[in-house]
């Protein structure tokens, strides 16, 4: 078994999700992608199965991941400060056609999670900030402060599936008229008032903080993009490995997944065999969730789901 090089957070899934990417044989030289550097525990992985022509390039919005990158001295890696949505202009300013492979870790990550100060954890109290890259845009409390009641609903119900939304929008936008809502603890406590029926094991506000951080940082907007760019420039064989925490993500991957892998239709009006139409681009090679043991020792790994997919055909020609 190989053993994580850093101690600071091992990542999910951390073994399971590199060996998806089969980085053996030929394929050891190839070029990758981490598309949620974190803190490289996935990337220090996939390093340490590439050959000295192999080359890994991570992304990551945070600018605090960006520095831990900055500490892996390795002429075979490179960072971007960046969603993962943008690969296709990144790989142009690189000269780079096509990837062997990419791995994306989604949501938000342990450390995170455990820093106050970025307002990401309802136990925790500390400003209401919730970016992702915190260089730029919009904080929580600044779109609670300015958002009407009915979009805050929206947003709760969409991104956090959370069936007492207008209840929540309602409690926000009177607590705000009495004092501004800038700390997580604050939220917390309007939402947990209003929440009537908690889910076994989960906070009342677990889901409204999910669908504020999820809309403010545009992560499904980028999952989406991402995963078709990604799609597009992955070669022949190469592998897409994907770790969601919630259903929004999964749902959206699991579609991706499916479209993709499924032969195409046959109009039966018209004299085509379905012997004679294109194959399907890829081929999912399933499932697999953390383990006991694992989730043991970190409580968040109990939703994960890593999906992993092949690319075995190409409609313009094979890639190499």
């Amino acid at each position: 078994m190989e053993t994580l090089p850093y101690s600071e957070h091992r990542p999910v899934l951390y073994e399971e999700a590199v060996a998806a990417l089969d980085i053996t044989g030929a394929r050891k030289d190839g070029v990758y992608v981490d598309g949620t550097f974190g803190r490289g525990g996935h990337s220090r992985l996939v390093l340490a199965h590439l050959s000295e022509r192999g080359h890994l390039i991570a992304f990551d919005k945070d600018p605090q991941a960006i520095r831990s990158a900055k500490v892996i001295e390795d002429p075979r890696f490179s960072v971007v400060h960046g969603s993962f949505a943008s690969l296709g202009a990144v790989l142009d300013a690189k000269g780079i056609a096509h990837i062997d492979g990419i791995l994306l870790d989604l949501g938000v990550s342990s450390p995170q999670l455990a820093e106050a100060d970025r307002g990401f954890s309802f136990r925790l109290d500390g400003p209401l900030d919730m970016r992702m890259d915190t260089s730029k845009g919009e904080s929580a409390a600044e779109w609670l402060a300015r958002e009407n009641e009915e979009r805050i609903a929206e947003v709760i119900r969409e991104y956090g599936e959370e069936r007492f939304a207008v209840q929540v929008a309602k409690a926000i936008v009177a607590g705000r008229s009495f004092q501004p809502v800038t700390r997580t603890r604050q939220l917390a406590q309007i939402v947990a008032q209003s929440v009537k029926t908690r889910e076994k094991g989960k906070d009342p506000a677990t889901r409204t903080f999910q669908a504020i951080r999820i809309y403010l940082n545009q992560e499904l907007e980028d999952l989406s993009a991402g995963l078709a760019i990604s799609w597009k420039r992955l070669a022949l064989h190469g592998r897409m490995a994907v770790i969601s925490f919630h259903s929004l993500e999964d749902r959206i991957v699991k579609r991706f997944f499916a479209e993709l892998s499924s032969p195409t239709p046959v109009d039966r009006r018209l004299p085509i065999r379905a012997a004679d139409t294109p194959p399907p681009e890829m081929k999912r090679l399933g499932k697999k969730k953390a383990g006991a043991e694992e989730v043991r020792a970190n409580p968040r790994a109990r939703s994960a789901i890593l999906r992993v997919a092949e690319r075995v055909a190409n409609p313009h020609g094979e890639h190499r």
